[in-house]
């Protein structure tokens, strides 16, 4: 299978797209790998259930899937032809996008079809070679890119902060999952940090820091003193000549990162840092948007 062409990656403003269908297939006929993927979306057993949903691949996608921390984009598509294919009366509602665990960087658009005239479920799919128009959620999308961009701004000021005052400080992983959102890093981070760390966000969020998106070798980070952050390239199953997506909080921190952001830190809006909680030698810093 060809990957798909991640096009919300060069241009996170782009919340509609006309592609083509490269495969549909019933939730039923899914790889267990791929079922797995959407555990709890489909109720084991339920015949009915695993016919109505589908998998909808497309030569290029404006859905985030999710990763990375940040949840998967919602929305639609809908067939662009009256003349061919599914005849142009059908919709595809999109309630969840994951990477394919059975093919690698092959997008897996899951949810179910309905008639575009009556939103009912309808039994016609759209048929392989099809020009279909994407188009997601735009309120979830900036919600989720604003949450992304905040985790980013409290794991750049956490590191000034503390980096040199945790024993063993490293950042590890984020979720930015608006419920649960948390950075979590290496080393004790103990509770009186909570309100300097506070602080140091509010002046990244007020300072309105642009936020780029670049790509990267390994000679780029090398020249910034940033050999830490370069990614596994064999374990993203990248090529040689593929150079790595980079979102640089200017003034701040630079990060490899595949998911969508605002354009600058104030943007982001307040940054409620919550909670610090520490278990096993690592700690997570918990933070919330209004």
């Amino acid at each position: 299978m060809q990957r798909t062409y991640l096009a919300f990656q060069r241009n996170a403003h782009l919340h509609t797209l006309q592609t083509a269908v490269t495969a549909v297939q019933s939730y039923a006929s899914l790889e267990e790998s791929n079922k797995a993927l959407f555990k709890g979306a489909v109720k084991e057993g339920d015949a009915e259930a695993e016919a109505r949903h589908h998998v909808v691949v497309t030569e290029q996608t404006v859905f985030h899937p999710q990763g990375g921390g940040q949840p998967s984009d919602e929305g639609f598509m809908e067939s662009s032809s009256t003349s061919t294919g599914s005849g142009g009366d059908v919709r595809f509602a999109v309630s969840a996008v994951r990477m394919s665990a059975a093919s690698e960087g092959e997008v897996l658009h899951f949810g179910q079809f309905l008639s575009k005239s009556d939103s009912a479920a309808t039994t016609t799919t759209f048929q392989p070679g099809e020009t279909v128009t994407q188009t997601i959620d735009a309120d979830k999308r900036l919600l989720y890119s604003r949450y992304h961009t905040a985790g980013h701004v409290l794991g750049a000021a956490v590191r000034r902060l503390l980096e040199a005052e945790v024993a063993g400080f490293d950042e590890l992983k984020a979720s930015h999952f608006p419920a649960t959102a948390a950075c979590e890093f290496a080393g004790l981070i103990e509770g009186k940090w909570k309100d300097a760390i506070q602080q140091r966000v509010d002046e990244y969020v007020a300072a309105d820091m642009p936020v780029e998106i670049g790509w990267w070798d390994e000679a780029d980070f090398q020249a910034r003193g940033l050999e830490r952050l370069i990614p596994d390239r064999a374990a993203m199953g990248m090529t040689a000549d593929e150079k790595f997506r980079v979102v640089d909080i200017k003034g701040a921190e630079a990060y490899p990162c595949g998911g969508t952001h605002v354009d600058s830190t104030k943007l982001c809006g307040q940054t409620n840092v919550r909670k610090i909680s520490r278990a096993k030698g690592n700690s997570r810093v918990g933070y919330v948007l209004p």
